[in-house]
């Protein structure tokens, strides 16, 4: 059966580069970056109202804090708390301040309420980019390196897993996940020619993977050995991210990206897909 796609009518908005996508069960909304307008989106699923704030730079995702109001955000100079209705940044931490260049790309949090968020050149053309854990003391530690697009972490359902994309080489590792961090990382999948490249990723309560194909124009879900269970096809070729909402966790948002693509009709669209599949809760930040 083909899925049913639809794209979320936003009266003609599309995003240059759009990212970070998360579900918050307190506004029944999700919110989304457009990492180059700088901007933050959110979309009302009681009545599709999309609002849209300007950003005071590049932005990657949103993260709602578990225990308090607003977020933790991923922007170009770091870590910081957000808040909007006004627009208030609060700076947590740079972890790359010897790195000008380089930028924060994308984030989950665990179960335990720590944040895992990658790092990558502006540019996109050199292995500077790393993994880093936030945690709720506000520490940050750097836990791995080398990546040029460090992208799509994604926690297996049971919180054993931790899954984490290079995207410019098409390589997806998986790392074993606990309470004293991350250890053991494997090549889990090897993108092939014709696939596009790994971005965005999240898992359905199944402990399938599903994954964003930049440059690819479809969505991918992997089971949990690995194996291509099967594709949705999307009209659009920069596919970025991806997320479960809804109170029983079956509507899929995906988003996608303009940039470079003015000929595209629905390039930076924000697209639902009726996946057949139900997500997990996402992690909040605990600290």
């Amino acid at each position: 059966m083909t899925a049913q796609v639809r794209i979320v009518p936003r009266g003609g908005q599309r995003d240059q580069l759009g990212e970070g996508l998360f579900w918050s069960a307190r506004e029944g909304a999700i919110y989304w970056t457009d990492i180059l307008a700088p901007a933050l989106n959110r979309l009302s699923l009681a009545d599709g109202r999309v609002t849209r704030w300007p950003m005071p730079e590049m932005i990657g995702w949103v993260i709602e804090r578990r225990d308090a109001p607003g977020f933790v955000a991923g922007f170009r100079s770091g870590f910081a708390e957000l808040t909007l209705d006004p627009v208030r940044v609060v700076p947590i931490a740079d972890p790359e301040p010897d790195l000008p260049d380089n930028r924060l790309n994308d984030a989950k949090a665990d179960r335990r309420g720590r944040i895992w968020a990658g790092t990558m050149p502006i540019t996109a053309d050199r292995p500077s980019g790393s993994l880093y854990r936030l945690d709720p003391d506000r520490r940050v530690a750097r836990v791995d390196t080398g990546y040029t697009v460090a992208n799509g972490p994604a926690i297996s359902p049971g919180g054993e897993w931790l899954y984490h994309t290079d995207t410019v080489p098409g390589r997806v590792y998986r790392f074993a996940l606990d309470e004293d961090g991350i250890r053991d990382r494997g090549l889990f999948i090897q993108f092939q020619p014709g696939w596009g490249k790994p971005d965005g990723m999240t898992v359905d309560a199944e402990g399938g993977l599903w994954i964003a194909h930049w440059g690819g124009g479809r969505i991918s879900r992997f089971t949990p050995d690995g194996a291509l269970d099967r594709s949705i096809a999307l009209p659009a070729s920069q596919i970025t991210n991806i997320c479960f909402a809804g109170e029983a966790l079956d509507r899929m948002f995906v988003t996608s990206a303009a940039t470079g693509l003015e000929g595209e009709a629905e390039a930076g669209a924000l697209f639902e897909v009726d996946a057949g599949v139900r997500g997990l809760p996402p992690g909040r930040f605990a600290g």
